[in-house]
């Protein structure tokens, strides 16, 4: 693994219970350091699961701990019961309640600007979708308008994926119904333009929590009805939003030490199945071996071409 450069960011993707994959990747990395991961990023922004491993990291949580709440709490929040089997029926699949209480408990009941108080700072980026004001917000603890926001307030508004957990103070959603399911943009320019870090001197490490392969085969959507579309539409959007967010940081910051890691998911993995954490941690085996190998995800880049005379 190559040395990391003077300053360390750190950007997790959206993805539920397949967090998993990303703090197990995290335990081996810090394994491999030989100190917690919260000594090394001063910088991590997360939408959704991501959310909560960064308001872990600034927290002061090790990856191991991270990873234990993961593993044991899994089942807890997402409780598989009427309502969430029959979830058409009702506003949501799960309550709050089991996730906020972990959430107080483990990161604490502080608020937004601590993070930045404390010594060293640590700046922790959060997106969320206002549903009232049509924008993703950007929630970190140097901006006055979020200072005072509770940690918990954050994170819940960041992983309430519609359909699965209501909206936070009626208007916030998970931050991956706009842009940013891949924050690594967003880490990159708070890194370089808000925290003003040399992009020379600056090492950005982006998770995502894993790809799930089509299973379609030629001529096979000739034949689909219409509501057999929203899987596959679903998932280009998604996965062109993550790759658009790589080649936008490896076009704009091309000094910048930008490492991208993926696994490819042989299996879907909804981001409520918690009976599937033991294949999770295999995943995040495999993850932190590529983190370990700089095996990184190649990164497009834009390419200027001249119209034939």
């Amino acid at each position: 693994m190559k040395p990391l450069r003077k300053n360390v960011a750190l950007a997790v993707d959206g993805g539920g219970i397949r967090g998993v994959i990303v703090t197990r990747a995290l335990t081996i990395l810090e394994a491999h350091l030989g100190r917690p991961v919260n000594s090394v990023f001063r910088l991590s922004a997360g939408t959704s699961t991501g959310s909560i491993i960064s308001a872990g990291i600034g927290a002061g949580l090790t990856a191991p701990q991270m990873h234990e709440l993961y593993v044991s709490l899994g089942d807890v929040i997402f409780k598989k019961n009427l309502q969430s089997e029959l979830w058409l029926f009702f506003k949501y699949r799960y309550p709050h309640g089991p996730l906020e209480e972990a959430l107080k408990k483990h990161i604490g009941e502080g608020v937004m600007g601590d993070f930045w108080s404390a010594s060293p700072p640590t700046d922790v980026v959060i997106t969320a979708f206002d549903l009232v004001d049509n924008r993703t917000r950007f929630i970190k603890p140097w901006k006055e308008e979020y200072a005072d926001w509770p940690i918990t307030k954050a994170v819940l508004a960041s992983s309430s994926v519609p359909t699965f957990f209501p909206p936070v103070d009626g208007r916030y959603v998970d931050g991956g119904v706009g842009a940013y399911a891949n924050p690594c943009y967003i880490a990159a320019y708070e890194a370089i333009h808000c925290l003003g870090w040399d992009p020379a001197e600056t090492t950005l490490i982006s998770f995502g929590t894993g790809t799930i392969k089509s299973g379609l085969k030629p001529g096979e959507a000739t034949d689909f009805w219409p509501w057999e579309w929203l899987d596959p539409v679903l998932g280009a959007f998604l996965q062109s939003a993550y790759e658009e967010q790589v080649q936008v940081v490896g076009t704009l910051f091309p000094t910048l030490d930008f490492r991208r890691f993926q696994v490819t998911l042989n299996e879907s993995i909804g981001m409520d199945a918690a009976d599937r954490i033991p294949r999770l941690i295999e995943y995040g085996d495999e993850m932190g071996q590529k983190v370990l190998n700089d095996d990184t995800e190649p990164i497009p880049s834009f390419r200027a071409v001249r119209m034939p005379e």
